[in-house]
């Protein structure tokens, strides 16, 4: 299952049932977990930890020296959880000593054809990544988050879970979970209401996070102003919704 092509280091570690096609490169400090699928012409690079049942299709470039100036070539790190899909020419770089020297990625996302996840990016689980979109470095998401290709996100952003980004988005600002955003910047259009259906929310839990929406977005209040009035709603799903917004240090998206 290890193409006689591929080159692979003394150093790296390959689990059980790993498929590595022709003239990928593994260099040392990588590890690979069980039942990953790694197509031709990959190169990855450590120190990475890669999960299990991982597909990495040809042309990704996964665990190279980040592009920040100030790179040194500390040894830094990339980890990445399990059931992810790299499309074609992936770039996923590792982080660096001025975060927390690691860049991160859950598991069960998917990231479309030519996406570049930048150093220190933090990402969680069952997110969209669509062709081309770019992640600067820093940027924070959470979990069910879609970005439309070509998307691109402003250094040190954090985009809230089950959020939406419109195609050609420029995102200079946090995205409040819950919220579709689109535009040249971006700009709160809704909710993500039909994400939220598909994923099992109730009419009533949708219905509570629209009034939120409502009194932050479409109400005379200030953002300070709307939230008491959105904790009073006494939705559990909003905790993290007020948290997310009394948290953000680049200032939310606003109309």
């Amino acid at each position: 299952m290890i193409h006689e092509t591929a080159i692979i280091d003394s150093k790296a570690r390959i689990g059980a049932n790993v498929s590595i096609g022709a003239y990928t490169v593994i260099g040392p400090n990588v590890e690979v977990g069980d039942d990953c699928i790694i197509h031709s012409h990959v190169v990855l690079k450590g120190p990475t930890r890669i999960g299990k049942a991982n597909h990495i299709f040809q042309f990704c470039s996964i665990g190279e020296d980040c592009q920040d100036k100030k790179f040194k070539g500390e040894p830094t790190e990339l980890v990445i959880g399990d059931r992810n899909v790299f499309r074609e020419a992936c770039t996923i770089h590792r982080g660096t000593i001025q975060d927390n020297s690691l860049t991160q990625i859950g598991s069960d996302n998917l990231f479309m054809a030519y996406v570049h996840v930048a150093h220190d990016c933090m990402i969680g689980n069952h997110n969209i990544l669509a062709n081309n979109t770019t992640l600067a470095g820093h940027v924070h998401l959470g979990d069910f988050v879609i970005l439309g290709g070509f998307t691109g996100v402003h250094q040190f952003c954090k985009i809230g879970s089950h959020s939406f980004a419109a195609v050609s988005s420029v995102v200079v600002q946090d995205i409040p979970p819950y919220v579709m955003a689109q535009g040249h910047n971006a700009v709160p259009r809704t909710i993500n209401s039909e994400g939220l259906r598909r994923r099992g929310f109730t009419a009533e839990q949708i219905q509570n996070i629209k009034r939120a929406y409502k009194l932050l977005y479409r109400s005379s209040l200030t953002t300070a102003e709307s939230l008491p009035q959105i904790a009073a709603l006494n939705e559990p799903l909003l905790a993290g919704f007020i948290e997310f917004i009394e948290n953000s240090e680049r200032g939310i998206i606003r109309p």
